[in-house]
């Protein structure tokens, strides 16, 4: 079928029912109320109290189905998904919704509700993949009283062919005025520690003043590159793009004093061990990433 075709044949669910004489699960009530304002760090006073309202962005919270569904679909929602699934369109993802309020709920309202197709767009192309925006709206009620409408807009896409992915690369470092020295000296593979210049306390990873006694002055010492392993944690969830779990996350202290986070090179991650000795050395990881990384110090 052609895409004029199947386009004619998706418009015309338009204007049919999508559910019909739903209800909501449960009244509305202060303990949700309450619940929704706390995730969403709303304190306003008229959501509390003997006269509380809900908020009216939780109007589709009181007609969501939950992890049991609701089980009331018309067969004309059921029949345009199938359309788009023969299509080839067997991806869904929500794009967005709509809300409009006609007055607020109050705990002990009741609400029902009918959902129609409202639309059912042309052929789109997007990043995911082509498809049909599908277009739901659903009226709101306590008893016969229009309270507000939902409208909720769904893509059904064939999923594009994805591309080989080229090599990930590791974070870039966040380079800012207060340690655009520290990546120089790496640069140059040298490992800098700041140095109070009042009361000479060194200092990693740099500040813009000393914590000791809040001198902004400073110069810096290059640290001599041996530590030893003062913890470790083993990484095993979630990925990230360009390290391969399980491996080692480890805080070295330097001689001087000072910590630094870094990797155990040249060794399998369960090998590490708190105490183990460890020496500085710089692993360039492309054209643009040059990091100071460890290396067992053995006997």
């Amino acid at each position: 079928m052609d895409d004029d075709g199947l386009h004619a044949r998706l418009k015309a669910y338009e204007g049919r029912p999508a559910a019909v004489a739903g209800t909501g699960r449960d009244p509305v009530n202060a303990p949700m109320i309450r619940h929704w304002c706390e995730a969403m760090g709303d304190g306003n006073p008229a959501y509390t109290g003997p006269d509380a309202i809900a908020p009216p962005t939780m109007l589709q919270a009181w007609i969501m189905g939950g992890l049991g569904g609701h089980g009331g679909r018309a067969p004309a929602y059921e029949e345009l998904l199938a359309v788009l699934d023969e299509a080839g369109c067997t991806a869904v993802v929500a794009t967005d919704c709509e809300q409009e309020y006609v007055r607020p709920l109050r705990p002990g309202d009741e609400v029902a509700f009918d959902t129609v197709i409202e639309s059912v767009s042309e052929r789109k192309t997007t990043k995911l993949g082509t498809g049909h925006f599908v277009t739901t709206r659903t009226d709101v009620r306590v008893g016969p009283e229009l309270v507000g409408t939902h409208r909720f807009r769904i893509l059904k896409y064939a999923p594009a062919r994805r591309r080989a992915a080229p090599p990930e690369r590791r974070p870039r470092p966040v380079v800012n005025r207060d340690n655009a020295g520290f990546w120089e000296g790496v640069r140059e593979h040298r490992l800098l520690l700041q140095r109070c210049a009042s009361c000479a306390a060194l200092r990693f990873p740099w500040l813009p003043g000393c914590q000791s006694c809040g001198c902004p002055e400073w110069d810096t010492v290059e640290a001599s590159g041996e530590g030893t392993v003062f913890s470790y944690v083993v990484l095993h969830h979630p990925p990230f793009p360009a390290f391969e779990p399980p491996y080692a996350v480890v805080l070295v202290e330097l001689a001087e004093g000072v910590r630094i986070v870094s990797d155990v090179v040249g060794m399998p991650y369960d090998k590490v061990r708190i105490g183990m000795p460890v020496r500085l050395e710089f692993r360039r990881y492309d054209d643009e990433l040059t990091l100071p990384v460890f290396r067992e110090v053995t006997a």
